[in-house]
């Protein structure tokens, strides 16, 4: 993260009651939170409020247009997100925003909007990292202490421990993210956008029956995922699936439910696979499960059986704070602030390779 760090010294208990607004905008969601540090040392979520932008069914969202979304909906959702915590921004400590990573137009959208509120309310802006807004927000929000995370969204799917002050990164995908691959899927099979396409692909392999064949590519630490979307939208051309799951006494016919069942299961299947990998590298018995595609409860399943088989615990939380939101950027970055961290103007830039690993973790021992 840039800038400079004045403190090395693991975080303590605040010496007063700190507030922070939170402002994320990285992929199709704008988000606004305020978040309190507590003198005992506890934090409390006064607001998070979102709004979505949802294009039509077949169709996923381009920089361009989610960036003027983003515009439009600023400030009715930073006014709602003061309204709900009932606080004036004169009242925040400091104003935090999404550096990356993220798309170009979308991040640059919601920079601007922070820069403007620190210039216009004189408040130090902190910069940070998408990626570990979600695993501290994890962490807060579940109590997890010391967990192997599995941080798996549209735009990121990787392995990670901390390790001496940073986030070390034990494996990832080598090519498209979970949350891609889920939603292009649903694009091919026309599923509906709202609430999400990786919602509607979860609720339609609840109606799955077969497992298909389908690519399991696990490398190392590593997984590929381009191999398995490519041979799932085969099966949409194969002479025995049908788009319509119509009653019917041929045991061949293949549903879009079967395929998202087989998406499902398999891909679930190598990310368990590799996240128990990590946990007997370096003994963990704790899981945090974050980012959007952390939702899906049969992810959640799946890993329980996993870590109750080596007497482990799985920590996930809902879609208030998997799904991309303010919340997570104003933790995160009110934890790096009270270190002693702020981002100058000049460097308020904000970039769509921001990798979890490049951030200085100095708020953990």
């Amino acid at each position: 993260m840039p800038g400079k760090i004045r403190k090395e010294t693991p975080l303590k208990n605040p010496d007063r009651p700190y507030l922070a607004l939170g402002l994320e905008g990285s992929a199709n969601k704008f988000g606004a939170g305020i978040i309190k540090h507590l003198e005992d040392g506890s934090t409390s979520v006064l607001s998070n409020v979102r709004h979505t932008y949802i294009t039509p069914p077949g169709e996923g969202f381009q920089p361009r247009d989610t960036a003027l979304h983003h515009r439009e909906w600023a400030l009715k959702v930073i006014d709602d997100c003061l309204s709900k915590a009932e606080v004036s921004i004169h009242d925040v400590d400091c104003i935090c925003f999404t550096k990356g990573p993220g798309m170009g137009a979308p991040l640059q959208s919601v920079a601007l909007v922070a820069r403007t509120l620190s210039l216009l309310y004189n408040k130090p802006l902190v910069g940070v990292n998408h990626c570990v807004g979600h695993i501290e927000m994890g962490r807060d929000i579940t109590g997890a202490q010391n967990p192997v995370v599995l941080y798996v969204s549209g735009g990121n799917t990787q392995v990670i421990a901390y390790s001496r002050q940073c986030y070390r990164i034990f494996g990832e995908t080598l090519d498209i993210a979970v949350g891609n691959c889920l939603d292009r899927f649903a694009r091919v099979i026309n599923l509906s956008n709202d609430p999400s396409p990786g919602y509607n692909i979860e609720q339609e392999a609840k109606k799955g029956k077969r497992l298909l064949p389908l690519p399991y590519t696990t490398k190392g630490m590593d997984i590929s995922l381009s191999g398995i979307l490519s041979s799932v939208e085969a099966y949409t051309t194969d002479k025995r699936f049908k788009s319509e799951a119509l009653p019917s006494d041929q045991e061949d016919i293949i549903t879009p439910a079967d395929l998202c069942f087989s998406l499902q299961e398999t891909v679930f299947a190598m990310l368990v696979e590799i996240t128990e990998r990590a946990m007997a590298h370096i003994g963990s018995k704790e899981v945090l499960i974050v980012g959007g595609v952390g939702c899906n409860e049969r992810l959640q399943e799946m890993m329980g059986v996993m870590a109750r088989e080596r007497d482990a615990k799985v920590f996930a939380t809902d879609e208030r704070f998997c799904i991309d939101n303010g919340i997570m950027i104003a933790q995160a970055g009110l934890l790096s602030y009270r270190m002693g961290f702020q981002t100058p103007l000049a460097k308020s830039s904000c970039t769509q390779r921001f990798r979890t690993d490049q951030v200085h973790v100095s708020w953990r021992a």
